[in-house]
């Protein structure tokens, strides 16, 4: 991570809209979005289905463009980066967790780590990959292909490709959605540690509250809107 950007926020939105097109007409998905997250801090988006919290996630990680406004992410203005710019900012900067793990399944564990790091043209990109199993406890599972893990530990090396670039901003996207709730616990309780560790910013998308009452910040979404900006949490002082 480029600790340069300690001072910058890692999330700037100004009056983010996205609008799609569709047969009755134009459909506005995120209306006049503000939203500032300081570098280092935990923030979870709650709201109900269809409020917009999944494609303001996209919009953060480049892969959804913004109609209006302004998208600046770890020190990077959107407008004026092109596809490849965006594709190599986000793999150097921005690690994604989706619910659905989006390993590839022909790949091994270490060979699906190793992506963003290859991508990178990371010579030692094994090595990372390796180093990024052991840290979620897959290292004797490297070998094995996602088809032969749980999810559970398809989530964990999800996460370990995530997190193998030691990126600035991690973006999980319902990351337990797909698992039982004690494999959840376990999943996040990993996250959160590894969110630690690097010092990364992250923001979290859930439907779990007392899931989202162990980040910094709850922001609430409805109808495109944040309706609860949420203020940071106090830390009690020792």
């Amino acid at each position: 991570m480029d600790h340069s950007l300690k001072q910058t926020p890692a999330i700037l939105l100004e009056d983010v809209q996205v609008t799609l097109p569709s047969r009755a007409g134009p459909v506005a998905i995120l209306r006049g979005i503000e939203l500032e997250v300081a570098t280092g801090d935990s923030i979870a988006v709650v709201g109900p289905s269809g409020s917009g919290k999944s494609t303001l996630l996209m919009v953060i990680a480049g892969l959804e463009s913004a109609t209006e406004g302004r998208v600046r992410v770890v020190g990077a203005d959107y407008a004026t980066l092109d596809e490849d710019g965006l594709a190599r900012l986000r793999a150097a900067n921005i690690g994604i967790v989706f619910q659905s793990f989006h390993l590839v399944p022909t790949m091994t564990a270490i060979e699906n780590v190793a992506l963003p790091l290859e991508f990178l043209d990371q010579e030692d990109a094994f090595n990372a990959a390796r180093a990024a199993l052991a840290e979620v406890g897959l290292s004797h599972r490297k070998a094995h292909f996602p088809g032969q893990l749980s999810g559970g530990e398809q989530q964990r090396v999800a996460i370990a490709r995530a997190l193998s670039t030691r990126p600035a901003l991690i973006l999980a996207d319902e990351p337990t959605g797909n698992l039982d709730l004690a494999t959840g616990a376990v999943v996040m309780d990993l996250l959160f540690t590894l969110k630690e560790r690097t010092g990364a910013t992250l923001l979290l998308i859930t439907h779990d509250r007392s899931l989202a009452k162990r980040c910094d910040r709850i922001v609430s979404l409805a109808d495109g809107r944040i309706v609860k900006p949420g203020a940071k949490r106090k830390v009690a002082a020792s």
